[in-house]
């Protein structure tokens, strides 16, 4: 049995399009009486809505915001990305006001400072995420740097605490020195005076 070939096409003259050839007489038929080329964008749209297309399509309309007249299907896109009176936002302060006065009001408000928190200098804000980026990197290294000085100082610091204990306990000892010297001499001169007065005791009685 032989392989059908591909069926082959005819184009039509009415809307350009490949059609079937065995198809293409009522394709055509169907076509040029239903279907309209719009002059403007060259679409086939139906004849009874072929002027609501132009009307929602390319009728020159205005835009609100700026009066600038263009195509109705392109408003949106215009007062999206385009109108220069569509409202933005600054990126440093996010005051909302026209696209037309971003640019003067950045360069103002880019050039104001704010303190850091890390370093405690006043940063300019159109700087002011390089240098936080700057900053934490800086800040991190100054803390290891820092805890470093602490470890190796630490010695010296018991050293010294050992030397104040060591001077604390110098009068302490010094103290009970001289309180048990004190004791020892109050215990000979009583011990003394006992046996002067038995001795003079034994006096009176002989005589």
């Amino acid at each position: 049995m032989a392989v059908a070939s591909e069926a082959t096409t005819s184009l039509c003259s009415h809307c350009g399009r490949d059609i079937p050839s065995t198809n293409i007489d009522l394709h055509s038929v169907h076509c040029e009486r239903n279907l309209e080329k719009c002059k403007i964008c060259g679409d086939m749209v139906p004849k009874r809505h072929a002027e609501e297309h132009f009307l929602n399509t390319h009728a020159s309309v205005s835009c609100s915001l700026c009066s600038e007249t263009m195509e109705r299907d392109i408003l949106a896109i215009h007062k999206g990305e385009n109108c220069p009176q569509r409202i933005v936002t600054c990126e440093f302060c996010e005051f909302p006001l026209p696209a037309i006065d971003l640019a003067e009001h950045q360069e103002v408000c880019g050039n104001r400072t704010e303190l850091c928190h890390l370093c405690r200098r006043y940063i300019r804000l159109r700087e002011r995420y390089s240098h936080e980026n700057n900053c934490e990197n800086v800040a991190a290294a100054d803390n290891i740097a820092e805890s470093s000085r602490d470890v190796g100082s630490a010695p010296p610091e018991r050293e010294e605490a050992r030397g104040r204990g060591a001077r604390r306990r110098q009068p302490q000892e010094f103290s009970t020195r001289r309180l048990i010297f004190t004791i020892a001499i109050t215990g000979i001169a009583v011990l003394l005076g006992s046996l002067f007065f038995q001795k003079k005791g034994e006096n009176n009685v002989v005589h």
